[in-house]
């Protein structure tokens, strides 16, 4: 009786961050889903067939009846039903055994700072509509900062400038509120669709996102010259040659991807000191102590820790696990709910 007492009263804490690229749940401060952010459906009756690395696996390479999309765009949500099914997936993948029932769940979830209230009521929908109760929000780099291990309530300036797969979000945060910030849609994925154009330009060779993200991985970077011990090694891209359709191999070096992707970078430095503008003088002095700390994917772009200080001449920090920052704040937020509150929408 006290067995199925507790079942039927079961009651679930989940911490989401919900990305462009990828989404992480984690319970009890533990990841237990960390998935690419695709969904694939049946075209015409919508009925789900896969979610995460199943569905990115299935990207590109479907017959007309499958369609696999990424329900969210720029950060935010671009296709409501498929985000609302891609939740659904992700959260039954924490519980399988429990299909025949709805827990009563409670919900952070990391969003962009930038975000409309409209965007804003649209992931709250879509939580709700996924099982979700008890949902609260709460901004990507206040989430990220928590994930950092700043204590965000003390009185002192801090930058976070979180760069995911749709946006990069950049806030100065004191006394647990974002005093400034600058949110852009220049991120991860604008990395990577400049690769595939510059391939397309320069090499008269097609690629899909996928090749282009393993370029960015294996000799993506900031810097034109990274010195010997630091830069990687060519990276061999195959693929048709755009007008003769016949295969090609072409060798790819760090340096020309540094070039291809200077534009967008020079973007993200921008964004961070049309921040900086922005902040008191007595929280600039802290930032300029305390460093500016880089979370996100991007964060990992070889080069540009060393890119943005050169340029801005504050240091910057990469995060410990900089893909897990956000996850991570959002999990601490969850189990400390009643402290952050106020940071929550």
């Amino acid at each position: 009786m006290n067995f199925l007492r507790s079942f039927f009263s079961f009651k679930q804490e989940l911490a989401m961050d919900l990305g462009t690229a990828n989404t992480l749940i984690l319970s009890d401060g533990e990841i237990v889903v960390n998935e690419p952010s695709f969904v694939a459906t049946e075209a015409l009756t919508d009925k789900l067939l896969a979610v995460g690395i199943k569905a990115k696996q299935m990207y590109g390479k479907t017959p007309p009846q499958i369609k696999v999309v990424r329900p969210l765009r720029d950060g935010v949500i671009a296709d409501f039903n498929a985000c609302e099914q891609m939740m659904r997936g992700l959260i039954h993948m924490v519980h399988p055994g429990r299909r025949l029932f709805s827990p009563q769940m409670r919900m952070v979830i990391g969003v962009p700072s930038g975000s409309t209230e409209v965007e804003l009521r649209a992931v709250r929908d879509s939580a709700e509509h996924a099982g979700g109760r008890d949902v609260y929000l709460i901004y990507e780099p206040m989430a990220a900062a928590i994930g950092c291990g700043i204590d965000v309530n003390q009185p002192d300036g801090n930058m976070i400038v979180d760069i995911g797969g749709g946006t990069t979000e950049i806030a100065v945060i004191s006394l647990g509120n974002i005093v400034s910030n600058n949110s852009i849609k220049v991120a991860g994925d604008d990395l990577t669709d400049d690769i595939q154009q510059y391939m397309s330009r320069q090499h008269n060779v097609k690629i899909d996102e996928r090749m282009a993200e393993s370029i960015k991985i294996n000799v993506g970077s900031a810097l034109t010259d990274l010195g010997e011990a630091q830069g990687p090694e060519d990276y061999i891209v195959h693929g048709p040659n755009k007008i003769t359709s016949l295969p090609m191999e072409v060798p790819v070096c760090y340096q020309e991807i540094a070039h291809c992707l200077d534009k967008s970078i020079a973007r993200i430095e921008q964004a961070v000191i049309s921040a900086l503008e922005l902040t008191p003088p007595g929280l600039y002095a802290d930032i300029v102590r305390n460093g500016i700390y880089l979370t996100g994917g991007g964060a990992l772009l070889r080069g540009l820790a060393k890119r943005l200080s050169d340029k801005i001449n504050i240091r910057f920090i990469v995060a410990d696990d900089p893909l897990l920052c956000v996850a991570k704040g959002t999990s601490i937020a969850l189990e400390n709910v009643d402290d952050f509150t106020c940071l929550m929408k």
